[in-house]
């Protein structure tokens, strides 16, 4: 079910979810998504310098992954409180996922957790039907930007498989 480098690989079928995204205990998931292209972005920790830039720079391209109706999922192992107040100081307003108990399922099914027990920097993007299209694991100190993401995007419209407007 996972490459070489452990991250799920391109062709399979995502792994389902439900997780936490507010304290009110509303929880969100894959099957929420279906029909369009979800993009799961794993991340080690809410505070650390280099998790705010990317998640604050995926919500500054939400209009662009929203050209190709794209939703965007922030998934780390620290609790809906700490997204809570990381989303309102960043001003991220698309869900962060609270991947806590168990610690890391979430991450773990998909190959992005680590030894150290956080979620790896990876992205995934799902296809509308729930397979993974493409997928990618960074070093922790790395901003992967979000040209990647945008690349299999395109590459989803281009094939016919999203379809934008």
């Amino acid at each position: 079910m996972t490459d070489p480098n452990g991250l799920i690989g391109p062709g399979r079928p995502a792994p389902d979810f439900t997780l936490p995204a507010t304290p009110d205990g509303r929880r969100t998931g894959l099957r929420e998504y279906r029909g369009r292209p979800v993009v799961l972005a794993f991340y080690p920790a809410d505070w650390s310098p280099v998790c705010g830039d990317q998640m604050a720079l995926y919500q500054s391209a939400m209009p662009e992954f929203e050209s190709y109706r794209a939703a965007v999922l922030g998934i780390s192992v620290d609790s809906f409180w700490s997204h809570r107040a990381f989303a309102e100081n960043q001003g991220i307003e698309f869900p962060l996922l609270a991947d806590f108990e168990p610690k890391g399922a979430v991450a773990r099914s998909y190959g992005a957790y680590t030894r150290g027990g956080e979620a790896a920097r990876a992205l995934v993007v799902i296809d509308p039907d729930g397979v993974v299209a493409w997928r990618q694991l960074y070093p922790q100190e790395v901003n992967p930007g979000a040209d990647g993401i945008l690349d299999a995007l395109e590459r989803m419209r281009v094939s016919g498989e999203v379809r934008v407007g």
